[in-house]
Protein backbone atom coordinates (compact mmCIF):
# COMPACT_ATOMS: atom_id res chain seq x y z
CA UNK A 1 0.00 0.00 0.00
CA UNK A 2 2.77 2.77 0.90
CA UNK A 3 4.45 1.58 -2.62
CA UNK A 4 1.17 2.21 -4.44
CA UNK A 5 0.74 5.58 -2.22
CA UNK A 6 4.14 6.52 -3.13
CA UNK A 7 3.47 5.84 -7.09
CA UNK A 8 0.24 7.69 -7.15
CA UNK A 9 2.23 10.89 -5.06
CA UNK A 10 4.83 11.07 -8.50
CA UNK A 11 2.02 10.87 -10.85
CA UNK A 12 -0.01 13.93 -9.61
CA UNK A 13 3.46 15.44 -9.59
CA UNK A 14 4.10 14.44 -13.25
CA UNK A 15 0.70 15.79 -13.97
CA UNK A 16 0.97 19.02 -12.25
CA UNK A 17 4.10 19.54 -14.00
CA UNK A 18 2.47 18.83 -17.45
CA UNK A 19 -0.45 21.23 -16.33
CA UNK A 20 2.08 23.97 -15.57
CA UNK A 21 3.73 23.42 -19.08
CA UNK A 22 0.40 24.10 -20.27
CA UNK A 23 0.02 27.79 -19.04
CA UNK A 24 2.87 28.53 -21.18
CA UNK A 25 1.74 30.55 -23.96
CA UNK A 26 4.49 32.40 -25.13
CA UNK A 27 8.71 31.35 -27.15
CA UNK A 28 11.50 32.43 -25.29
CA UNK A 29 14.32 31.56 -27.03
CA UNK A 30 18.02 32.47 -25.80
CA UNK A 31 21.76 31.69 -26.76
CA UNK A 32 23.54 29.85 -23.56
CA UNK A 33 26.32 28.09 -22.45
CA UNK A 34 26.79 24.90 -22.69
CA UNK A 35 24.18 22.43 -21.07
CA UNK A 36 24.40 21.41 -17.55
CA UNK A 37 25.56 17.85 -16.88
CA UNK A 38 23.13 15.44 -17.26
CA UNK A 39 23.10 11.51 -18.32
CA UNK A 40 20.29 9.54 -20.31
CA UNK A 41 19.41 12.61 -22.40
CA UNK A 42 18.25 12.17 -26.08
CA UNK A 43 20.96 13.71 -28.84
CA UNK A 44 19.32 13.91 -32.22
CA UNK A 45 20.87 14.94 -35.78
CA UNK A 46 18.48 17.64 -37.41
CA UNK A 47 17.35 16.61 -40.55
CA UNK A 48 17.81 19.53 -42.83
CA UNK A 49 20.63 21.87 -40.68
CA UNK A 50 23.55 21.62 -39.20
CA UNK A 51 22.19 21.04 -35.69
CA UNK A 52 21.76 19.08 -32.80
CA UNK A 53 18.84 18.58 -30.89
CA UNK A 54 19.09 17.36 -26.86
CA UNK A 55 16.29 17.24 -24.72
CA UNK A 56 15.94 16.05 -21.31
CA UNK A 57 18.25 14.02 -18.86
CA UNK A 58 18.76 13.28 -15.54
CA UNK A 59 21.71 14.35 -13.01
CA UNK A 60 22.45 12.82 -9.64
CA UNK A 61 24.56 14.74 -7.28
CA UNK A 62 25.36 11.93 -4.52
CA UNK A 63 21.99 13.17 -2.71
CA UNK A 64 19.41 14.33 -5.04
CA UNK A 65 18.42 13.65 -8.48
CA UNK A 66 17.66 16.34 -10.48
CA UNK A 67 15.29 15.34 -14.10
CA UNK A 68 14.94 17.74 -17.25
CA UNK A 69 12.58 18.80 -19.82
CA UNK A 70 14.31 21.79 -21.26
CA UNK A 71 15.50 21.63 -25.43
CA UNK A 72 18.35 22.83 -26.62
CA UNK A 73 19.07 23.15 -30.64
CA UNK A 74 23.41 23.20 -30.70
CA UNK A 75 24.36 24.98 -33.79
CA UNK A 76 27.56 22.90 -35.29
CA UNK A 77 29.56 26.11 -37.81
CA UNK A 78 28.94 28.55 -34.68
CA UNK A 79 29.69 26.21 -31.92
CA UNK A 80 26.83 27.79 -30.19
CA UNK A 81 23.92 26.28 -27.80
CA UNK A 82 20.19 27.65 -27.81
CA UNK A 83 17.92 27.14 -25.48
CA UNK A 84 14.15 27.27 -26.34
CA UNK A 85 11.16 27.00 -24.13
CA UNK A 86 7.75 26.39 -26.49
CA UNK A 87 4.16 26.60 -25.39
CA UNK A 88 2.75 22.92 -24.14
CA UNK A 89 6.09 20.86 -23.43
CA UNK A 90 6.27 17.02 -22.05
CA UNK A 91 7.12 16.82 -18.20
CA UNK A 92 10.84 15.77 -17.40
CA UNK A 93 12.28 12.53 -18.43
CA UNK A 94 15.21 10.46 -19.37
CA UNK A 95 16.01 7.16 -20.78
CA UNK A 96 13.33 8.02 -23.46
CA UNK A 97 13.74 8.18 -27.19
CA UNK A 98 13.72 11.09 -30.12
CA UNK A 99 13.92 10.94 -34.06
CA UNK A 100 13.93 13.71 -35.84
CA UNK A 101 12.37 14.54 -39.34
CA UNK A 102 11.92 16.81 -42.29
CA UNK A 103 8.12 15.91 -43.21
CA UNK A 104 5.80 19.15 -42.36
CA UNK A 105 8.59 21.64 -42.08
CA UNK A 106 10.28 19.88 -39.48
CA UNK A 107 9.77 17.85 -36.24
CA UNK A 108 11.17 16.15 -33.97
CA UNK A 109 9.12 12.86 -32.39
CA UNK A 110 9.76 11.73 -28.53
CA UNK A 111 8.37 8.69 -26.72
CA UNK A 112 8.35 7.31 -23.57
CA UNK A 113 11.27 7.49 -20.73
CA UNK A 114 11.11 7.97 -17.26
CA UNK A 115 11.23 10.58 -14.19
CA UNK A 116 12.24 10.10 -10.42
CA UNK A 117 11.53 11.72 -7.53
CA UNK A 118 14.58 14.50 -6.25
CA UNK A 119 15.22 11.25 -2.81
CA UNK A 120 14.85 8.41 -5.96
CA UNK A 121 12.44 6.38 -3.88
CA UNK A 122 9.76 6.69 -6.71
CA UNK A 123 9.93 6.20 -10.50
CA UNK A 124 7.52 6.80 -13.24
CA UNK A 125 7.60 5.78 -16.51
CA UNK A 126 6.27 7.35 -19.27
CA UNK A 127 3.96 5.64 -22.56
CA UNK A 128 2.94 8.65 -23.95
CA UNK A 129 4.07 10.38 -27.53
CA UNK A 130 4.78 14.09 -28.22
CA UNK A 131 5.97 16.05 -31.45
CA UNK A 132 8.01 19.48 -31.53
CA UNK A 133 6.89 21.02 -34.86
CA UNK A 134 10.26 23.08 -36.19
CA UNK A 135 8.04 25.35 -37.93
CA UNK A 136 5.35 26.69 -35.52
CA UNK A 137 8.05 26.23 -32.53
CA UNK A 138 5.22 24.14 -30.15
CA UNK A 139 4.76 21.25 -28.74
CA UNK A 140 1.88 18.70 -29.57
CA UNK A 141 0.63 15.59 -27.38
CA UNK A 142 -0.44 12.68 -29.35
CA UNK A 143 -3.35 11.17 -27.72
CA UNK A 144 -3.97 7.78 -29.22
CA UNK A 145 -4.62 4.17 -28.12
CA UNK A 146 -3.08 0.69 -28.54
CA UNK A 147 0.89 2.27 -28.22
CA UNK A 148 3.72 0.43 -26.13
CA UNK A 149 3.41 -0.08 -22.49
CA UNK A 150 5.04 2.39 -20.37
CA UNK A 151 9.17 2.09 -20.78
CA UNK A 152 12.65 3.45 -21.02
CA UNK A 153 15.70 2.06 -22.30
CA UNK A 154 13.70 1.37 -25.22
CA UNK A 155 15.23 2.24 -28.85
CA UNK A 156 13.24 4.12 -31.90
CA UNK A 157 14.17 4.69 -35.43
CA UNK A 158 12.25 6.16 -38.45
CA UNK A 159 11.52 3.70 -41.45
CA UNK A 160 8.87 3.46 -43.86
CA UNK A 161 6.88 6.69 -42.84
CA UNK A 162 6.54 4.87 -39.53
CA UNK A 163 8.33 4.88 -36.06
CA UNK A 164 9.09 1.67 -34.69
CA UNK A 165 9.68 1.30 -31.35
CA UNK A 166 11.73 -1.98 -29.63
CA UNK A 167 12.45 -3.45 -26.24
CA UNK A 168 12.92 -0.91 -23.40
CA UNK A 169 12.34 -2.18 -19.24
CA UNK A 170 9.86 -0.87 -16.37
CA UNK A 171 10.72 -1.10 -12.80
CA UNK A 172 8.43 0.45 -9.95
CA UNK A 173 10.54 -1.12 -7.13
CA UNK A 174 8.18 -3.88 -6.46
CA UNK A 175 8.66 -5.64 -9.65
CA UNK A 176 10.67 -5.08 -13.03
CA UNK A 177 9.81 -6.66 -16.58
CA UNK A 178 12.00 -6.22 -19.65
CA UNK A 179 10.44 -5.62 -23.19
CA UNK A 180 11.25 -7.06 -26.80
CA UNK A 181 7.84 -6.90 -28.55
CA UNK A 182 8.00 -4.41 -31.49
CA UNK A 183 5.71 -1.20 -32.22
CA UNK A 184 4.61 0.83 -35.15
CA UNK A 185 3.59 4.47 -35.22
CA UNK A 186 2.09 5.31 -38.68
CA UNK A 187 2.80 8.80 -39.18
CA UNK A 188 0.18 9.37 -41.65
CA UNK A 189 -2.82 8.44 -39.60
CA UNK A 190 -1.48 8.46 -35.98
CA UNK A 191 -2.38 5.06 -35.12
CA UNK A 192 -0.17 2.49 -33.38
CA UNK A 193 0.03 -1.10 -34.17
CA UNK A 194 2.09 -4.07 -32.36
CA UNK A 195 3.67 -6.15 -34.69
CA UNK A 196 4.24 -9.62 -34.85
CA UNK A 197 7.39 -10.69 -37.04
CA UNK A 198 8.15 -13.79 -38.65
CA UNK A 199 11.30 -15.80 -36.86
CA UNK A 200 12.74 -15.35 -33.48
CA UNK A 201 13.16 -12.52 -31.88
CA UNK A 202 15.90 -11.11 -29.80
CA UNK A 203 15.57 -11.59 -26.15
CA UNK A 204 13.72 -8.85 -24.13
CA UNK A 205 16.24 -5.92 -23.69
CA UNK A 206 16.99 -2.29 -23.00
CA UNK A 207 20.06 -0.38 -23.75
CA UNK A 208 20.44 -1.77 -27.57
CA UNK A 209 21.95 -0.42 -30.59
CA UNK A 210 18.72 0.16 -33.38
CA UNK A 211 20.19 1.32 -36.59
CA UNK A 212 17.61 1.88 -40.08
CA UNK A 213 19.70 0.92 -42.99
CA UNK A 214 19.21 2.07 -46.11
CA UNK A 215 17.97 -1.03 -47.83
CA UNK A 216 14.81 -0.82 -45.55
CA UNK A 217 15.76 -3.51 -42.95
CA UNK A 218 16.82 -2.61 -38.82
CA UNK A 219 19.60 -3.67 -36.99
CA UNK A 220 19.60 -4.58 -33.82
CA UNK A 221 22.73 -5.02 -31.31
CA UNK A 222 23.47 -5.43 -27.61
CA UNK A 223 22.03 -4.53 -25.06
CA UNK A 224 20.91 -5.31 -21.34
CA UNK A 225 18.37 -7.44 -19.29
CA UNK A 226 18.16 -8.59 -15.65
CA UNK A 227 16.78 -11.52 -14.38
CA UNK A 228 15.52 -12.53 -11.10
CA UNK A 229 17.85 -15.63 -9.49
CA UNK A 230 15.74 -15.59 -6.29
CA UNK A 231 13.68 -13.89 -3.77
CA UNK A 232 16.68 -11.50 -2.77
CA UNK A 233 18.83 -11.40 -5.91
CA UNK A 234 19.05 -10.69 -9.45
CA UNK A 235 21.53 -10.80 -12.04
CA UNK A 236 22.06 -9.26 -15.12
CA UNK A 237 22.87 -9.70 -18.39
CA UNK A 238 24.67 -8.01 -21.34
CA UNK A 239 23.65 -8.73 -24.82
CA UNK A 240 26.23 -9.29 -27.58
CA UNK A 241 24.35 -10.36 -30.37
CA UNK A 242 22.74 -9.03 -33.46
CA UNK A 243 19.21 -9.16 -35.67
CA UNK A 244 18.46 -8.06 -38.46
CA UNK A 245 14.29 -6.91 -38.92
CA UNK A 246 14.19 -7.63 -42.45
CA UNK A 247 10.67 -6.30 -44.19
CA UNK A 248 9.14 -9.06 -46.00
CA UNK A 249 9.00 -8.65 -49.92
CA UNK A 250 6.28 -7.05 -51.65
CA UNK A 251 5.08 -5.84 -48.64
CA UNK A 252 3.42 -2.01 -48.83
CA UNK A 253 2.77 -1.56 -45.54
CA UNK A 254 5.27 -1.49 -43.49
CA UNK A 255 4.34 -4.17 -40.84
CA UNK A 256 5.26 -7.58 -42.27
CA UNK A 257 8.57 -8.45 -41.14
CA UNK A 258 10.69 -11.22 -40.15
CA UNK A 259 13.59 -11.35 -37.36
CA UNK A 260 17.10 -13.21 -38.18
CA UNK A 261 19.56 -13.35 -36.12
CA UNK A 262 23.05 -12.64 -37.96
CA UNK A 263 26.80 -13.35 -37.26
CA UNK A 264 28.71 -10.18 -36.95
CA UNK A 265 32.10 -10.43 -38.29
CA UNK A 266 35.47 -8.39 -37.59
CA UNK A 267 37.25 -6.34 -34.75
CA UNK A 268 35.83 -7.90 -31.45
CA UNK A 269 35.66 -5.81 -28.61
CA UNK A 270 34.39 -6.46 -24.73
CA UNK A 271 30.84 -6.99 -23.31
CA UNK A 272 29.05 -3.59 -23.16
CA UNK A 273 25.93 -1.62 -23.25
CA UNK A 274 24.34 1.75 -23.62
CA UNK A 275 26.65 2.20 -26.50
CA UNK A 276 26.13 5.78 -28.20
CA UNK A 277 25.54 4.95 -32.20
CA UNK A 278 25.56 7.82 -35.08
CA UNK A 279 25.00 7.00 -38.72
CA UNK A 280 26.99 8.06 -41.15
CA UNK A 281 27.49 8.21 -45.47
CA UNK A 282 28.75 5.52 -47.03
CA UNK A 283 26.25 3.42 -44.96
CA UNK A 284 28.28 3.47 -41.81
CA UNK A 285 27.62 3.56 -38.42
CA UNK A 286 29.89 4.68 -35.36
CA UNK A 287 29.25 3.65 -31.46
CA UNK A 288 31.09 5.12 -28.67
CA UNK A 289 31.28 4.14 -25.27
CA UNK A 290 29.35 2.58 -23.01
CA UNK A 291 29.58 0.04 -19.74
CA UNK A 292 30.10 -2.94 -18.26
CA UNK A 293 28.30 -3.75 -15.03
CA UNK A 294 30.44 -5.78 -12.32
CA UNK A 295 27.56 -7.48 -9.83
CA UNK A 296 28.50 -8.97 -6.50
CA UNK A 297 25.94 -9.94 -3.89
CA UNK A 298 25.31 -6.12 -2.66
CA UNK A 299 27.26 -4.28 -5.02
CA UNK A 300 27.57 -3.16 -8.48
CA UNK A 301 30.37 -0.94 -9.97
CA UNK A 302 30.72 -0.31 -13.68
CA UNK A 303 33.27 -0.44 -16.10
CA UNK A 304 32.83 2.46 -18.45
CA UNK A 305 34.52 2.62 -21.78
CA UNK A 306 35.75 5.53 -24.68
CA UNK A 307 36.05 3.66 -27.43
CA UNK A 308 34.93 4.58 -30.96
CA UNK A 309 33.93 1.58 -33.38
CA UNK A 310 32.52 1.99 -37.22
CA UNK A 311 30.39 -0.99 -37.94
CA UNK A 312 30.38 -1.70 -41.93
CA UNK A 313 26.43 -1.50 -42.49
CA UNK A 314 26.86 -3.27 -45.92
CA UNK A 315 29.42 -6.24 -44.59
CA UNK A 316 27.83 -6.32 -40.96
CA UNK A 317 31.58 -6.49 -40.19
CA UNK A 318 32.69 -4.13 -37.05
CA UNK A 319 36.32 -2.00 -37.71
CA UNK A 320 38.46 -0.01 -36.36
CA UNK A 321 37.25 3.37 -35.25
CA UNK A 322 39.61 5.12 -36.94
CA UNK A 323 39.17 3.11 -40.21
CA UNK A 324 37.43 5.88 -41.79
Amino acid sequence: KIISLFQDDIEKIVLEIEKEEKKRNTVVECIVPPPSRRANFSLTPHKDKEELILFGGEYFNGQKEYVYNDLFFYNIPRNQWLLLKAPGGPPPRCGHQAVALSANKGQLWVFGGEYSSPSQSQFYHYRDLWVYHFADKKWEKIITAGGPSARSGHRMVYIKKQLLVFGGFHDNLRNYKYFNDLYAFDLANYKWKRLEPKGTPPCPRSGCLMVALQDGRVLIHGGYSKTKLNKDSDQGTIHMDMFLLTPEKNDETGTKWKWVSVKHMGVGFSARCGMSVAVAPGNRAYTFGGVFDVEQEEDLAGEFFNELHHLDLDKIMWRNGESF
